[in-house]
């Protein structure tokens, strides 16, 4: 289980949920937070802090954010599990589907 990153981020990225994380598995795309489900270790520390109501968990994810289930894990297709967002900085990425959103909290 994991904790899942949704809509509400996009276009947002308020970074406090990085700042909780004692893992260090909230990676930041362009667009978009995402969190590494294989480095999360479901602490929920980063839920709380979400000014944007943002992250749910895998179980609680409303249904029409259910497709950030797969988005948050498919960012992670090509990218792995590198250990640690910090040392990446941003990713000059987004999932597909999070990159062909208009432009979300205007």
């Amino acid at each position: 289980m994991t904790y899942v990153i949704a809509l509400p981020c996009v276009d947002i990225k308020d970074r406090a949920c990085v700042d909780e994380c004692p893992v260090d598995c909230i990676y930041e795309g362009n667009r978009m937070l995402y969190i590494n489900p294989e480095e999360c270790v479901d602490c929920g520390a980063c839920e709380p802090v979400c000014p944007v109501e943002a992250i749910y968990y895998e179980d609680d994810v409303p249904a029409e954010y259910s497709e950030y289930l797969d988005i948050n894990a498919a960012f992670f297709d090509k990218l792995g599990t590198p250990g640690g967002a910090a040392k990446l900085g941003v990713i000059d990425d987004d999932h597909p589907t999070v990159a062909a959103l208009p432009p979300q909290g205007e």
